[in-house]
C-alpha cells in the first residue's frame, strides 16, 4: 500500500449544489404552458441535434442529456422539444453565482448549473453544513423560482455523488465517521469518470462496489486499469485532497458539427474541416491567446461510437489535422459519419510563465 495514499482527516466541509434539470426548469418557469409534459431543451429533429436536458417527466421514458433528438423522439412522441436561450441561462446562472458567494468566496463552478463550495470555515447556520447548503437552496428558489440539489461530505468526489441521491429538490449528507461504510457500498458507476466501457471491464474482474476495489491490490490494480484503476483506489479508500479551487484554468478548445445528413468520405470530412471547422477553432484559439500542445479530432459515427485521435502540436496547423483525419479515418470500417470535431490542448499557463522567464533570463538589461 503506497504510503502516500494514507487516509486524510476529514476535516473539510464540501457542497455540491446541482440544480434540477436546469435548462428545462427555466423554461418551464417562464413558459408554464410545458409544465406537466414531457419537454427537453435541444435541437430539432431535422437538424440531427441532441438534447441540452430535459425534464423529469420525460425521463421516464429513458430520455437523457446529450440523447440524440431523433431517439428521444421515438422512445417519448408526444416529447416537446424547444430551442435553447443561453442568454437567458447564463443570467440565471448568475443570480445562483451571487447567491454562493453570500456564504463563502470559495466557489468552484463546474458548469452554468453546478459548482463546489468549501463552507469549511463558514460561520453562518452555526457552521453546519447540512443548514448551509439547505439555506443556500431555499436562497436559489427564492432568487430564481427554480430548485437545486445539494450533496455534503468531506471530500469532493463523495459531494458530487451525494448531490444526485435525493433529487430533485433534495440534499444527503455523508458525514465524515461514515465515509467508508458509504464508500464500500457505492456502485461502481456512481463514481464520477466510470463509464460505460469501464465499468464492463471493472464487472469482468470482478469489481462492482467500492469494497471490492478497496480489498483488491494496488499494484494489480494498475496493471490491469491503468490510471483508472490507481484514481479508484484512491477514491475507494477515500481519498481525494482536491481542494475547491476559485479560478480553473481552460485546458482545451474545441469545435464540431452533426451533420443533418451523415457523410461517409475523406473529401466530404475534409470540405467541413477547411471550411468551417478549422476557421471557427482558429478564431477560438486566438481569442485565448494561449499556445497549444495538441491537436485532436473526434469523430462520431452513425452507430454513434465514438473515437478520438490526437498529437503533439506546437501550433495550430490545418495540415496537421489532414494528417490526423486520414489516420481516423482507418477506423470508419465502413461505416457513416454524423458527427465531426476537432480540438487543441492549452498549454498551461504556469509552464507559459516559465518559459517566459527562460526566454528573458539571458537578456541583459
Amino acid at each position: 500500500m503506497p504510503k502516500q495514499y494514507l487516509k486524510p482527516e476529514f476535516n473539510r466541509k464540501i457542497i455540491h449544489i446541482d440544480m434540477d434539470c436546469f435548462f428545462a426548469a427555466v423554461e418551464m418557469r417562464d413558459f408554464p404552458q410545458y409544465r406537466g409534459r414531457p419537454m427537453a431543451v435541444g435541437g430539432s429533429e431535422k437538424q440531427r441535434g441532441v438534447l441540452s436536458t430535459c425534464n423529469y417527466e420525460a425521463r421516464k421514458f429513458g430520455i437523457h442529456s446529450a440523447m440524440p433528438t431523433a431517439q428521444a423522439k421515438k422512445l417519448c412522441p408526444e416529447l416537446l422539444v424547444v430551442a435553447g436561450r443561453m442568454s437567458v441561462y447564463k443570467a440565471v446562472s448568475a443570480q445562483i453565482r451571487e447567491v454562493f458567494s453570500r456564504y463563502t468566496p470559495l466557489i468552484e463552478p463546474l458548469s452554468l448549473d453546478e459548482a463546489y463550495l468549501d463552507v469549511t470555515d463558514c460561520t453562518q447556520c452555526k457552521g453546519s453544513a447540512t443548514l448551509i447548503a439547505q439555506a443556500i437552496r431555499n436562497d436559489i428558489f427564492n432568487v430564481t423560482g427554480l430548485t437545486a440539489s445539494a450533496g455534503i461530505a468531506p471530500i469532493k468526489f463523495l459531494a458530487k455523488v451525494a448531490s444526485d441521491l435525493n433529487k430533485p429538490n433534495g440534499q444527503f449528507v455523508i458525514p465524515p465517521h461514515q465515509v467508508q461504510s458509504f464508500i464500500d457500498e457505492m456502485p461502481l458507476q456512481k463514481i464520477p469518470g466510470v463509464g460505460r466501457v469501464a465499468l464492463q471491464k471493472l464487472n469482468r474482474g470482478g469489481l462492482y462496489v467500492g469494497e471490492d476495489v478497496r480489498k483488491s491490490n494496488y499494484r494489480d490494480l494498475l496493471i490491469k486499469y491503468g490510471r483508472l484503476g490507481a484514481s479508484l483506489w484512491k477514491r475507494c479508500h477515500g481519498v481525494d485532497r482536491r481542494n475547491v479551487e476559485v479560478e480553473r484554468e481552460r485546458k482545451s478548445v474545441g469545435v464540431e458539427r452533426t451533420f443533418n445528413q451523415n457523410i461517409a468520405t475523406f473529401t466530404q470530412c475534409w470540405q467541413s474541416i477547411e471550411q468551417k471547422l478549422y476557421p471557427e477553432l482558429e478564431q477560438r484559439l486566438q481569442r485565448t491567446g494561449r499556445e497549444i500542445i495538441k491537436q485532436g479530432i473526434k469523430v462520431k459515427f452513425a452507430d454513434f461510437q465514438t473515437t478520438t485521435i490526437e498529437c503533439g502540436s506546437k501550433q495550430l496547423d490545418l495540415n496537421t489535422f489532414h494528417g490526423l483525419l486520414e489516420q481516423v479515418l482507418t477506423r470508419q470500417h465502413g461505416r457513416e459519419i454524423r458527427l465531426l470535431g476537432l480540438n487543441v490542448m492549452l498549454q498551461s499557463e504556469a509552464v507559459a510563465k516559465q518559459l517566459s522567464l527562460l526566454d528573458n533570463s539571458d537578456k541583459i538589461d
